[in-house]
């Protein structure tokens, strides 16, 4: 029987890197195994930057990093070009150890984190926090929105969805800033699952509800992380928004820098990260999302998890990597 399946589109994010960009996030979530629960932050992200630069500059690409470590960071800094330089135009968004602490204390959900796109696919953000809403797919458009409150939110869900409000199981990270937002959902019998870090895979929690059992993620994080997340929402579809919290004028400048016109503007998955995407994360430690690394005395297992925003292709690996 003839293949009837459409033919990919011609973009520079070839097929061909869905598994070189999971040999990367496999690369540096190793790297910062070995630092799990020793108290370090520095020393495990510092581990995993490196090993995720050396990766990322053995293979063929001309990238540039537009979510990385920061506009002065040694490796993996903002503008950097990374590959070898002889192949496709790639914009890279890097986090090559998301939750710091939460692999300095061996607690869940730590991953080392990666997107690829078409030239100028990501979108820039400066160094500043990110308002986020998402739910996963087959809902109407517009359902859930940052200009909503929590509780309307929840009810325009329940009501989609056709269960009672006292049915949604929301994500949200723990943190302070979050007491009244927690609050408000409690009052109208929410559940309510706080992540000690995270927000990536939180997003990604909501966009996977069936197998989570999680059907919205609200709250702020990082607006980096919120361009990963956006980048992996592209891949599995779903609905989010995401709004800079721009509270000084440095942020303020440094967002009209990176081209950002309106600076209370809600932005979509379609925004922060558009075109042909690649989304690879891969487990430090385990978590609600993956298993982390295992070091065996002859083996390294990995799990990660590989998307791609053309086929709504969601791959599930486990590596075993031979020790020598």
């Amino acid at each position: 029987m003839a293949d009837t399946r459409p033919t990919p589109p011609a973009t520079a994010v070839d097929r061909n890197l869905t598994l070189e960009i999971a040999r990367i996030t496999e690369r540096a979530a190793i790297a910062a195994a070995g630092w799990r629960g020793k108290g370090d932050e520095m020393q495990a992200d510092k581990a995993a930057v490196l090993a995720m630069h050396d990766a990322l500059n053995a293979i063929d690409i001309a990238g540039r990093v537009v979510i990385g470590e920061g506009r002065d960071a040694e490796l993996l800094a903002f503008e950097d070009a990374v590959g070898t330089g002889t192949g496709p135009a790639i914009d890279v968004a890097v986090d090559p150890l998301e939750g710091v602490t939460g692999c300095a204390k061996n607690v869940a959900d730590s991953l080392s984190v990666m997107a690829f796109a078409e030239r100028d696919g990501l979108m820039r953000v400066p160094d500043a926090y990110m308002e986020k809403i998402a739910i996963g797919r087959g809902y109407p458009q517009g359902i859930v929105d940052l200009d909503q409150s929590a509780s309307d939110n929840i009810r325009a869900l329940a009501k989609a969805k056709g269960v009672a409000a006292t049915d949604i199981v929301a994500c949200l990270l723990d943190r302070p800033r979050h007491a009244s937002l927690i609050a408000e959902l409690r009052e109208l019998g929410v559940a309510v699952k706080l992540l000690p870090d995270g927000d990536i895979a939180a997003v990604i929690h909501a966009a996977n509800s069936d197998d989570t059992g999680i059907d919205i993620y609200l709250g702020s994080g990082g607006a980096e992380e919120g361009v990963l997340a956006a980048a992996a929402m592209r891949c599995m579809g779903g609905q989010m928004q995401g709004r800079l919290i721009l509270d000084t004028a440095e942020k303020k400048s440094r967002a009209r820098e990176l081209g950002i016109k309106d600076l209370a503007a809600k932005f979509t998955a379609d925004e922060m990260a558009h075109g042909d995407v690649l989304f690879a994360a891969t487990g430090v430690t385990d978590g609600s999302l993956l298993r982390g690394v295992k070091l065996l005395p002859h083996k390294v297992v990995t799990s990660s998890v590989v998307m791609r925003s053309w086929s709504h292709t969601t791959r599930w690996i486990t590596a075993e990597h031979g020790r020598v």
